[in-house]
């Protein structure tokens, strides 16, 4: 599927209100192709509903799809809804996240499992029903993180509840294939986004920066391109996952 064949494809975006996913709804929705943008809570509706309105006005028919998608019934449903207002779906794109950094010996119970929760769980149970879902030579692509090849504590939970997806991409990429179907992940650096700095001091964010071979946090707007060329030119590559991320950890 050639960059130019978006014009009419249906893309599903988990996360898709704000931040990167909200860049890659605007950039598909430029290119023609229809959206189907979800977003979690109350606390991301305003720049989500922002979102819903620029791609609008680029001629994009689109929707918003609220929901929790820890809660598997809420995936089935984003995919449900989808289906039914277009048709079917061609791409699906989950950047659902979040970022725990405490000490290993202090992280509750409560803590890990909200952390799996968002960041293994509901990533397995997209990659499942886009499986079931998504058109036959469809793509899929999840975002994880850059801190899966890094040598560092602090992000037990988040870095270890990222880890799996890199298998559940492989494991998907193997059973959706014969179905002309692509899976990948990206695994960006710390991207420079509100997502980002909430949880580091000026002292992390300092060395973060400084951390990268090419210098710098990592851009959206570095990441954005290499999602859209997974799932269009670069369907070719599958079962991988990407690391983006300026030089910040590789292996």
């Amino acid at each position: 599927m050639a960059h130019n064949d978006l014009k009419g494809k249906v893309v599903l975006i988990a996360g898709g209100g704000k931040n990167l996913g909200g860049l890659l709804s605007r950039d598909f929705a430029a290119k023609g192709a229809k959206l189907a943008i979800h977003f979690n809570s109350e606390s991301s509706k305003a720049e989500s509903e922002k979102t819903l309105a620029d791609v609008k006005a680029q001629g994009a028919e689109a929707f918003l799809y609220q929901g929790d998608l820890t809660q598997v019934g809420n995936i089935t449903k984003f995919f449900d809804e989808a289906i039914k207002t277009f048709g079917g779906i061609d791409i699906a794109i989950n950047t659902v996240g979040m970022v725990l950094k405490k000490p290993f010996v202090e992280t509750t119970e409560a803590e890990y499992d909200t952390m799996f929760g968002i960041n293994s769980k509901s990533a397995y149970f997209f990659l499942q029903e886009a499986g079931k879902k998504v058109n036959d030579h469809g793509k899929i692509c999840t975002i994880v993180t850059s801190l899966l090849a890094a040598y560092t504590g602090l992000y037990s939970t988040y870095a270890g509840a990222k880890a799996p997806v890199e298998h559940f991409t492989r494991a998907a990429s193997k059973e959706f294939g014969n179905r002309g179907i692509s899976v990948t992940a990206v695994a960006p650096g710390p991207m420079d986004t509100p997502f980002f700095y909430g949880q580091e001091s000026d002292d992390a964010v300092a060395y973060h920066k400084s951390a990268s071979a090419l210098g710098g946090l990592t851009d959206i707007k570095d990441i954005a391109p290499l999602v859209e060329f997974l799932v269009t030119d670069g369907w070719w590559i599958t079962g991988q996952t990407i690391f983006a991320n300026g030089g910040y950890t590789t292996r």
